[in-house]
């Protein structure tokens, strides 16, 4: 099937719809990545046997999505009609809900969501306050289509805002309307998208390029690759209406390696897009030609910067260049490059659609639209979470979250990934947006959000994201790849009970020459971890440094296990579980731990029932 106008477009979209209302129903299994990990393979299987076992395939459709985001609750399976919301599905249930619900209409109780608040279990998704406080945007049809099938994005109104990019605009009419919109990068920096594309279009070169910034390397972030995976024509639709806006014929997704299943959905969705007629000479008649290639990163965290990724795509070694030189201008073999991550292509085709003052309603003056965050670390609810900019970061951790697990206490949260800063729980009320959290010390960022409880030591967790950083610098320029061994060098004393006062200030000093001489956003942007901790927590590092102690329990030379004699019952649980002896006593006697011996590995704590062994 090629598509060769808006008129033919128009009519095959009918006639898709048509297809999908001939469906008596549909089970959509998630098989986003979390899904995958958590056994809905299994799930699918099960669901392809029963209903070839009833006889039900030609009547009800099963659909593998992308991620639902929920990942906590996977296997997800949703039955339609009725948008039932089963949650940790297993293979042998499948049985019983092919003949209660599809077949009868009954919702299964026990396989419902419970709302552990309220207590009770709640039958449909959006009722579910997980999604209930969420704009969804880019993730909304995730659960609805097959990411596989360019037929199902078509059905759902796919490609019509390319259509009208097109014929109905100009390209500057189409820059300007991204420029009004107030869309602004989603990839970390916040840049203006719409003025990046003015400057594009100005700049002077025989070729111009659109690349895709799918190469996400931050800790716990997944938001990209759950686009991927779930709607990746929504990507290769705003790539075409970029290119047309700036004037470019070629372009690249650059994705990270590490996400075979993003990359297997999104090449197949350049193939389907070129065959179909949206990728190529002519697309739709027009006149205008555009294609995209795929490029697999090789796993540098570094690459995720522009002109590393840049380089990389020319086969060259993945090294950032002085920012004087904009790639809008000089990017790509030298060539005027717009490079935009995979959250702000996605978002260009509802802004096309549905116009600027549509998405400007979205978020607050100066972050306008939807954001989506991965939220992982303590905290209830982990998952992918799409909200409009300007919800307070207590609403999307507490009441999105669930807040921290077994009714722990938030200690802090961190924003913007590895480079982003630590937050302390009495500025939850923030809003969520580009200057609001980069003035407090940390940064938007690509949308990573790790939760933290009071088990958590904030000096542990700076070392932590120090090491990381250290670890993907290029090492090209001084301040980032020296100052970090500093850092990391000085936080390693301090955590083993070695550190001195005046390594605070050091530290700080440290963190301001890095951010003021490093050559690319790594550099700069490395110290935040350090920095907010100190700003926010320099209790804990007087702690360590003055106190020999860590007072979250966590740092290991710090840490001094032992066993309050009133409380031990003699159980015997931590002496069983004790890899090297340490632990002496005999049964329903009071026990002892030998520290001579002890390897502070904390199996012990964690086995006792009574509270009987400090740290």
């Amino acid at each position: 099937m090629r598509i060769t106008s808006p008129a033919h477009l128009d009519e095959i979209s009918i006639q898709l719809k048509a297809q999908l209302e001939k469906w008596e129903g549909s089970i959509a299994v998630c098989g986003g990545t979390a899904c995958i990990a958590s056994g809905c393979s299994a799930v699918k299987k099960a669901v392809e046997e029963e209903l070839q076992k009833r006889g039900l395939f030609e009547r009800i459709r099963l659909l593998v999505t992308g991620c639902h985001g929920f990942c906590q609750q996977g296997p997800i399976v949703v039955v339609r009609p009725g948008d039932i919301f089963y949650c940790k599905v297993q293979p042998e249930w499948i049985g019983e809900i092919v003949e209660k619900t599809v077949l009868g209409g009954e919702t299964i109780t026990k396989f419902l969501y419970r709302d552990p608040q309220k207590k009770r279990r709640i039958p449909k998704e959006k009722n579910i306050p997980f999604y209930s406080a969420q704009k969804r945007l880019i993730l909304e049809l995730n659960p609805f289509i097959d990411p596989l099938d360019i037929r199902d994005y078509i059905a759902h109104d796919g490609y019509k805002a390319l259509v009208k990019a097109l014929f109905q605009m100009t390209p500057q009419e189409i820059v300007e309307e991204v420029k009004k919109s107030g869309l602004r990068g989603r990839g970390g920096g916040g840049f203006p998208t719409g003025r990046k594309w003015e400057s594009a279009v100005k700049a002077k070169g025989e070729r111009k390029w659109v690349i895709c910034n799918a190469d996400e390397g931050d800790p716990g972030a997944f938001m990209d690759e759950a686009i991927l995976e779930g709607n990746p024509h929504l990507v290769v639709e705003g790539m075409i209406i970029g290119a047309r806006a700036v004037g470019a014929n070629g372009g690249f997704v650059y994705v990270r390696n590490e996400y075979p299943n993003a990359l297997w959905k999104i090449s197949t969705a350049v193939e389907q897009a070129r065959e179909w007629g949206f990728l190529g000479e002519n697309i739709l008649g027009s006149g205008f030609n555009f294609d995209i290639r795929i490029n697999r990163g090789g796993g540098a965290f570094v690459c995720g910067e522009s002109t590393a990724l840049m380089a990389s795509l020319e086969g060259k070694v993945g090294e950032p260049r002085a920012k004087y030189i904009h790639t809008v201008e000089h990017g790509y073999h030298n060539e005027p490059s717009v490079l935009n991550n995979v959250e702000t292509w996605a978002n260009v085709p509802f802004i096309i659609m549905k116009g600027w003052e549509a998405f400007k309603k979205l978020g607050t003056e100066t972050s306008p639209g939807t954001k989506i965050f991965s939220m992982v670390g303590k905290v209830n609810n982990t998952g992918l979470v799409e909200v409009p900019m300007g919800m307070p970061l207590r609403k999307l951790v507490e009441e999105i979250g669930g807040g921290a697990p077994k009714g722990g206490r938030i200690k802090a949260v961190q924003t913007g990934g590895p480079s982003g800063g630590c937050l302390p729980e009495s500025l939850l009320d923030l809003p969520i947006d580009f200057d609001a959290l980069t003035e407090a010390g940390s940064m938007m960022g690509s949308g990573g959000i790790i939760v933290m409880d009071y088990d958590t030591c904030m000096v542990d967790v700076a070392q932590y994201f120090i090491r990381f950083l250290r670890s993907e610098s290029c090492g090209k320029c001084t301040p980032c790849r020296e100052g970090l061994a500093e850092m990391d060098r000085i936080l390693t004393a301090i955590t083993e009970g070695n550190g001195a006062l005046d390594d605070i200030e050091y530290l700080e000093e440290l963190g301001k020459w890095m951010k003021e001489a490093s050559l690319c956003a790594l550099g700069t942007t490395a110290p935040n971890p350090v920095l907010s901790t100190i700003r926010y927590f320099r209790d804990e590092y007087l702690a360590h440094i003055i106190d020999g102690i860590c007072p979250a329990g966590v740092c290991k030379e710090l840490i001094e296990y032992r066993i309050k004699a009133e409380k031990c019952t003699g159980c015997t649980a931590c002496l069983k579980v004790c890899p090297v002896g340490a632990v002496k006593g005999k049964r329903k006697e009071v026990h002892t731990i030998d520290t001579a011996l002890c390897i502070k590995c904390g199996a012990c704590y964690e086995a006792c029932k009574f509270g009987a062994i400090v740290r």
